[in-house]
């Protein structure tokens, strides 16, 4: 009978922790872990595409895709996110950078870019971007959109000091988003 009383509780105790679902932009610090913030306004939506510009001589394509109950392992969370990816190509077409079709493992950093929030009223949506080779790069990105076909592009690199200890000798360590404020893409 103990066994059967404690299994019955064990089970009801489960199924009060279900899942708590709360709106972007909901401060992670104050809630369950295990929870999933959810893009319950659409606001990620307008940012979803295929974005062109040119920079310094360089084609750069953005390939923004949406990805839902993306798991966060560092706050345990789960979040709808925006993913960006890219390929860069200099002025004679040869591509210099491509992550379009690279498969990320759950929670890789490196190559990855993802939302991390969102200022809706100013129609911005802010990333956190793992970098390259040995973490070359990593950084912050921000995009405004401006309109329905054109966003603007912020990318804020933080330094990164390397060894051949940190990286081997030969690695590309070139960063090749644009670094740069203001940078107009449009949808294509």
């Amino acid at each position: 009978m103990k066994n059967i009383t404690f299994l019955i509780l064990l089970i009801i105790s489960i199924s009060c922790k279900a899942q708590q679902t709360y709106p972007l932009n909901t401060n992670f610090e104050e809630i369950p872990q295990g929870s999933y913030i959810k893009d319950l306004n659409n606001e990620l939506n307008p940012y979803i595409g295929e974005y062109k510009a040119n920079f310094q001589g360089n084609e750069i394509k953005l390939f923004i895709s949406k990805e839902t109950m993306k798991y966060i392992k560092s706050l345990k969370i789960y979040q709808d996110v925006l993913s960006i990816r890219y390929i860069v190509k200099n002025s004679v077409g040869n591509i210099l950078q491509d992550t379009q079709n690279m498969t990320f493992q759950p929670n890789q950093l490196l190559h990855s870019i993802y939302s991390r929030g969102t200022y809706p009223s100013k129609n911005i949506v802010w990333f956190n971007y793992g970098g390259t080779n040995c973490k070359v790069g990593w950084g912050g990105i921000e995009l405004k959109k401006i309109n329905s076909t054109q966003i603007s592009w912020e990318y804020k690199p933080n330094d990164i000091i390397l060894d051949d200890s940190k990286c081997p000798q030969g690695t590309d360590i070139n960063i090749y988003l644009p670094e740069t404020k203001d940078l107009i893409f449009t949808k294509q």
